[in-house]
């Protein structure tokens, strides 16, 4: 008798809540991405992490539940890349650059990010407003820029005044229309907005404008 497999058969299977859950939130992310709320399907999901539907009801609830963890680790990964960055340490000017190129690389990297958000702008953020965690966890960017524009204004590098909230969206506008619009402009004007020396023009021209506008008196 061969009991060479035996001990494989035996062996217990170590579970990983947290890897489950993150696994999970991936696909997620994309199934939401691809097809929103309505169209995602939880069995889909399932098959592709190989897990079941009851297992994704344990960790998150519903398929609602669901899509509010794929939004609000969504941006947990954004914040969390901002703090990576010490702007803190950076002279002003240096700081903002930094965090403008850091957007704009992470949305061109993160198209379903972009598409997810697009989404939830049709349906007029219903399931953000419900979610205390999204409300006080992006308001640390506000602080980043505050914090940015008043060591500006105190070394005389910065002479117009904006409020960090209005520079938030701008350095959003600058970096997420590229990408969410980015076919129905290429198609449009036959270009193609990712091509290399396109996008490096591209993400200088989002910096360049937003320290020129606020360089230059008023």
């Amino acid at each position: 008798m061969d009991n060479t497999a035996a001990p494989a058969a035996g062996r217990t299977r170590r579970n990983d809540p947290d890897k489950t859950k993150q696994d999970i939130l991936a696909v997620a992310t994309a199934e939401f991405a691809e097809f929103g709320l309505a169209g995602a399907r939880i069995d889909a999901i399932a098959e592709k992490t190989r897990t079941s539907k009851r297992m994704i009801y344990y960790y998150f609830g519903g398929k609602e539940e669901l899509y509010l963890a794929v939004l609000e680790r969504a941006y947990q990964r954004t914040r969390s890349r901002e703090d990576d960055l010490q702007l803190a340490a950076m002279p002003p000017a240096d700081a903002l650059r930094e965090l403008i190129h850091s957007t704009f690389d992470y949305d061109e990297q993160n198209p379903d990010f972009i598409r997810i958000v697009i989404g939830e702008n049709i349906n007029n953020a219903m399931h953000m407003k419900r979610s205390a965690e999204l409300n006080e966890l992006n308001i640390s960017v506000i602080r980043v820029l505050d914090d940015i524009l008043c060591r500006g204004y105190r070394d005389g590098v910065f002479c117009r005044r904006i409020d960090p909230l209005d520079l938030h969206m701008m350095i959003s506008a600058l970096c997420f229309f590229r990408v969410s619009n980015r076919h129905t402009f290429g198609a449009l004007f036959r270009c193609d907005l990712s091509e290399p020396e396109t996008y490096e023009r591209h993400r200088r021209m989002a910096a360049d404008t937003i320290l020129a506008y606020l360089t230059q008196q008023a």
